[in-house]
């Protein structure tokens, strides 16, 4: 299966990282080892660190997410993200894309069987 999908399939997940991450950020602030674990544990949403820390930033400079600094009961100090207010109006827009995306793939998809 994988040499018929060919690269597409981690496109695809690369395509929805951006909404997936704002997503898990509007139920609460997390730090990035958090929400790496919580994609790995999703399937078709595994990622690696190297992909949602470069995320993380640009979402930070976009002025999507804040961030803070806080200690961690278990090693070095911690940085968390937030969902800012434009982060939350970046969110819902992109889900009203991709559920209006979602319904036409799956209409699409129905006539084809």
């Amino acid at each position: 299966m994988p040499d018929e999908l060919g690269n597409w399939g981690p496109q695809l997940r690369k395509g929805v990282l951006e909404l997936a991450v704002l997503g898990l950020l509007a139920t609460q602030e997390r730090y990035g080892s958090s929400l790496v674990d919580d994609l790995a544990g999703r399937p078709g949403l595994a990622v690696t660190p190297g992909t949602v820390y470069p995320l993380l930033s640009r979402l930070a400079k976009a002025g999507l997410v804040t961030t803070t600094w806080r200690e961690s009961p278990v090693g070095p100090p911690r940085k968390y993200y937030r969902l800012s207010a434009a982060g939350r109006r970046r969110l819902d827009a992109m889900a009203e894309e991709f559920a209006a995306v979602s319904a036409a793939l799956r209409d699409i998809l129905k006539e084809e069987s």
